[in-house]
């Protein structure tokens, strides 16, 4: 076991850890019992040392430039679909200029993305507007697929119709459009979470990337077709183009993404988000897709360190019960509100390392996660040289600037602070 030492933190490094992290992250609106590791007992390798040996343009997929819009809706297919022009309430990346601080990106994310009886994603649709952020939904594919059709879906390495997951209600489902459809409209990014969720033996692990392009080109479909495997042609399209729009996701339990990216690739994808986890440093690509890991935040009253995602604080507080001692609820909120504002704090002040949040709608030790995220939303996103933005947005801003400087800005440790009027040059 190794260590590697940042300037106020320090974290063990054990060989194959990656593996053991991406156990019991899975969480996505199941409540189905996955074995659960502790994710803080070992930090996992550095991807972004795993990654320097690749070229930073390494067989990128050649992307079409934008044609410009002639104004009008397009509807597309089925009608599921349409492209309304460039997404709205997008900012315009700009290129750091010499002796200037770099922005604070923010990204909070959620996986699974469905309007359920809780309303989630409409309250946080809410609660990013009212606090100048933009967020990344990953939308779980067969949330648009009715059980009635669920045939339709052929998962690898399953029987067709199988998931680990639960389907989606038609009223459910037509709750979700109709959100998603708002998000996007409010200039937050549709990602993918893909579709069963399958976790595990026969999971994402265990996909080839052939495997991994057919569970991709389902979430297309699903996406692209819900008009026609619901039957609710009544209602508007999607306001997106999901060819366009689509560039990147976090497969379930972080598990697959080494065969998965050189699938991506085919896409056009622009980033990933599975990677199990890694310290708060600057992005590097593999294979020429921005990587984006869970990071490891300092755990308050502890010298340990949690992946930034509302599984682990869970098992840090209650092991795998989601319905923990209710006594605690207060302070297990507070832990989790600290431990993100502890690595906020450390790379404001320090690095200005983008930080990455992961979450799930759902209702763990009486929902106290989401109301911690909530916390945190409201206290960073509104700061000075803070910006909440997607994934999207975030690649957007790395694509645009000059790659010697992001390979300086990978060099520092989280906490940090170089002298940036020399810094950039």
């Amino acid at each position: 076991m190794s260590k590697r030492t940042f300037r106020g933190t320090t974290a063990l490094v054990a060989a194959g850890a990656v593996t053991a992290l991406a156990l019991g992250l899975s969480g996505c609106d199941s409540g189905k019992g996955d074995d659960a590791k502790d994710p803080s007992s070992s930090a996992p390798g550095s991807s972004q040392d795993k990654a320097k040996n690749v070229p930073e343009d390494a067989a990128t997929e050649s992307r079409k430039p934008e044609e410009p819009w002639d104004g009008k809706v397009h509807v597309l297919g089925d009608g599921s679909t349409s492209y309304t022009g460039p997404q709205p309430n997008q900012p315009k990346p700009e290129k750091l200029k010499p002796g200037e601080k770099p922005l604070q990106f923010v990204v909070f994310s959620w996986d699974g993305a469905l309007e359920g009886d809780d309303h989630q994603l409409s309250h946080f649709r809410e609660v990013a507007k009212a606090n100048n952020a933009k967020m990344t939904f990953f939308l779980s594919g067969m949330y648009l697929l009715p059980k009635s059709k669920s045939a339709l879906y052929k998962p690898p390495q399953h029987k067709p119709g199988e998931a680990a997951i639960d389907y989606a209600t038609d009223a459910h489902i037509k709750d979700t459009v109709e959100q998603i459809r708002g998000a996007w409209l409010d200039g937050n990014e549709i990602g993918t979470h893909f579709n069963g969720h399958f976790c595990g033996a026969k999971g994402g692990g265990d996909w080839s990337t052939a495997e991994w392009k057919s569970e991709i080109e389902q979430s297309y479909s699903f996406v692209e077709n819900w008009k026609t495997n619901t039957g609710l042609t009544d209602l508007p399209p999607l306001p997106f183009d999901y060819k366009k729009e689509l560039v990147g996701g976090r497969a379930p339990c972080l598990e697959g993404q080494k065969t998965l990216i050189p699938a991506a690739k085919q896409f056009g994808w622009r980033y990933d988000a599975s990677s199990p986890g890694d310290f708060q440093i600057w992005p590097s690509q593999i294979q020429g897709v921005w990587n984006f890991p869970l990071q490891l935040l300092p755990y308050p009253k502890s010298e340990k360190q949690v992946l930034s995602m509302d599984f682990n604080f869970l098992y840090n507080q209650s092991g795998d019960n989601t319905k923990g001692d209710p006594a605690k609820y207060a302070e297990w909120r507070k832990l989790t509100r600290d431990g993100y504002l502890n690595g906020f704090e450390r790379v404001y002040n320090g690095s200005r390392a983008p930080m990455f949040i992961g979450n799930h709608f759902e209702d763990w030790n009486g929902g106290i996660y989401m109301k911690a995220v909530e916390d945190v939303v409201k206290s960073v996103c509104t700061r000075d040289g803070v910006r909440c933005v997607s994934f999207k947005q975030l690649a957007d801003w790395l694509d645009a600037q000059d790659p010697k400087v992001l390979t300086k800005l990978r060099g520092l440790d989280p906490a940090q602070s170089p002298d940036w009027a020399t810094f950039v040059k």
